[in-house]
C-alpha cells in the first residue's frame, strides 16, 4: 500500500497511476480515493495521483482534531509531491478538494499548474453546509449497503436518474463494514472541526483570485445546495477564460463521469498540453 509521512509524522494514502500530465485529485470533506474511479479513466494521458487526506479512509487520523485544517492538509499534499519528486501539478479537487487547490494557489503558486473545482467556490450557500452537518460525524443509520443506498437516494434527492446499484457502489465508498453493521470511514474528529470553524465563512475570493494566470475550470451540479448558479456566474465574470459547466440532474456534488463534467475537465486539460 503506497504510503508516505507527513511533515509531522502522520501515515498518509495515496495511489499514482498512469503518465503524463500529473494530476492530484483531491476528494471532497469525509470523501476518499475511491471517489475518482469513475472519473480516472477519462483522464486520458494524465498521471492520476489520489490521496485520503489525514483522518480519511486508509490515511492515519490526528490525534488533535484541531489539525484538520485547510493550511494543514495544503501541508500535506505539498508532502506528497516533493515526496514523488513533483515540482508542479494540477489539481482536481471536488468540495474541500477544490478550496484546498484554491489555497495552493495563495500558498505555492509555484507548485500549481491548474486548478478544476467540483461544485466549490468563494462563496457558499449555508443551506448547503447545514445539510452537512445533519450527517457528518455520526454513525449511519443503515445496517447493510443495501439500506444505505436507499438511504442516500433519499437524502441526495438533487441526483436525479441515479441507477440503486450506482447508489450501492457509492454507499461502499462511504462506508466500512464491522461486527455492528455499517460505519464512517473518517475520523468522527472532522465534526469537531467543522464545527471550530463555525458558519461565520472568511471572505473566500481572494482564494479564487490567487488562481490567476492558471487555467481553470468549475463544474456545478444544476441542483447543487452549496454553489448557486449566481455564485457561478460571479466566477465566469471574475475569469472570463474559466471553463465552466453545469450538470443536469446533479446536486452537491457531481461524479465527475457525466458527459458535461468530462468535456469540461477535457478542455481544462487541454490548456495545460
Amino acid at each position: 500500500m503506497p504510503t508516505f509521512q507527513s511533515f509531522d509524522g502522520l501515515t498518509l494514502y495515496y495511489t499514482d497511476e498512469g503518465t503524463g500530465l500529473p494530476v492530484i485529485c483531491l476528494p471532497g470533506l469525509t470523501r476518499t480515493t475511491q471517489d475518482f474511479d469513475e472519473v480516472a479513466p477519462h483522464l486520458i494521458g494524465c498521471r492520476v495521483i489520489r490521496m485520503d487526506m489525514r483522518g480519511r479512509g486508509q490515511s492515519e487520523w490526528d490525534t488533535n482534531w484541531q489539525n484538520y485544517t485547510l493550511p494543514v492538509e495544503c501541508q500535506d499534499i505539498i508532502g506528497l509531491m516533493d515526496q514523488l519528486g513533483l515540482e508542479k501539478a494540477a489539481f482536481l479537487g471536488t468540495s474541500r478538494g477544490g478550496m484546498q487547490g484554491m489555497m495552493l494557489c495563495m500558498a505555492a503558486k509555484d507548485r500549481v499548474l491548474g486548478v478544476a473545482l467540483n461544485d466549490i467556490g468563494p462563496e457558499l450557500d449555508l443551506s448547503g453546509l447545514a445539510a452537512i452537518m445533519t450527517y457528518l460525524g455520526r454513525r449511519p443509520a443503515s445496517k447493510t449497503y443495501e439500506e444505505a443506498a436507499q438511504a442516500l437516494a433519499y437524502v441526495f434527492r438533487g441526483f436525479e436518474g441515479v441507477s440503486h446499484e450506482r447508489w450501492v457502489r457509492e454507499a461502499q465508498k462511504n462506508f466500512t463494514e464491522d461486527a455492528d453493521g455499517l460505519n464512517i470511514s473518517y475520523d468522527p474528529g472532522l465534526r469537531d472541526a467543522t464545527e471550530a470553524a463555525g458558519t461565520e465563512l472568511p471572505d473566500l475570493w481572494p482564494m479564487f483570485d490567487a488562481m490567476e494566470g492558471l487555467p481553470i475550470a468549475c463544474i456545478r451540479g444544476a441542483n447543487s445546495d452549496l454553489l448557486t448558479q449566481d455564485t457561478l456566474t460571479k466566477m465566469q465574470a471574475r475569469r472570463p477564460d474559466m471553463v465552466a459547466a453545469v450538470v443536469p440532474g446533479r446536486g452537491h456534488a457531481p461524479f465527475l463521469d457525466e458527459i458535461e463534467s468530462v468535456a469540461a475537465l477535457s478542455a481544462w486539460l487541454g490548456k495545460m498540453r
